[in-house]
């Protein structure tokens, strides 16, 4: 049985990919940093339906964390198959009102922390010569959203290093590649107010938001031996918007 690792696995994109995966049979880890309860209920719904899970709390911006997690993982399933590096936070600003808090916490958890987990996850992969990272990145990171230049540079940033961690991996039997989704209905855009959600179905092709599940569905896929041959990829789920 393949192992995964799902960090920010809580809740909203997250949870939906550890429970997506876990119904395709793997035994999914689902990391978090914060809320106890949340991370439970996801295992309870894993294990309610047939699947195997474990919640491990830890802060992926934290490197002594996120080794001792791979670590205990390793340790207590023998082998590491999957990483979906997920966690993240969005903390839009208008460039001339940027704080210098939220610069730092988002290229601690959005960038430090894909390379801490991608790092690690690829040591464990490396001796079994095969593997998959998945890295969560948005569509931001393709197009200009007024207020996030701080959050889309962070998901450059990750497009460019699923790209060259492929090309270091791929002799090794590691696939990497990259989700953006766009507009997804999370608590984040579901808390936005109902103008501000009009405005932005108005630039959606398709007129809808996505949902979680379609996401985790692309996630599935890209773990898959459908994809056995794709590497280096970002794949933008987003209704049309960036087009």
């Amino acid at each position: 049985m393949k192992v995964a690792i799902v960090t920010g696995a809580s809740k909203g994109i997250g949870r939906a990919c550890a429970i997506k995966l876990a119904q395709d049979g793997m035994t999914v880890v689902v990391n978090y940093s914060r809320s106890d309860a949340e991370a439970e209920a996801v295992v309870e719904q894993i294990r309610a339906a047939g699947g195997e899970a474990m919640a491990y709390r830890a802060d992926v911006s934290d490197p002594a964390q996120v080794k001792e997690m791979f670590r205990v993982v390793s340790k207590t399933y023998g082998q590491i198959d999957v990483l979906v590096n997920n966690a993240g936070i969005v903390r839009d600003e208008y460039l001339m009102m940027m704080n210098n808090d939220n610069l730092d916490k988002c290229l601690d958890l959005n960038v430090k922390g894909y390379f801490y987990c991608a790092q690690q996850a690829a040591t464990k992969m490396f001796r079994r010569r095969q593997g998959v990272i998945i890295n969560m990145s948005s569509v931001s990171s393709v197009m200009a959203l007024a207020g996030q230049s701080v959050y889309s540079a962070t998901k450059g940033a990750v497009n460019s290093m699923t790209q060259t961690m492929a090309k270091e991996l791929a002799p090794y039997g590691i696939r990497v590649n990259a989700v953006a989704p766009g507009f997804i209905m999370t608590e984040m855009v579901e808390q936005l107010p109902e103008e501000k959600k009009e405005e932005y179905l108005k630039n959606i092709p398709m007129q809808r938001f996505g949902n979680t599940e379609e996401v985790a569905g692309l996630v599935s896929m890209l773990c898959s031996d459908a994809c056995s041959y794709m590497t280096g990829q970002v794949l933008v789920l987003d209704g049309g918007l960036a087009l």
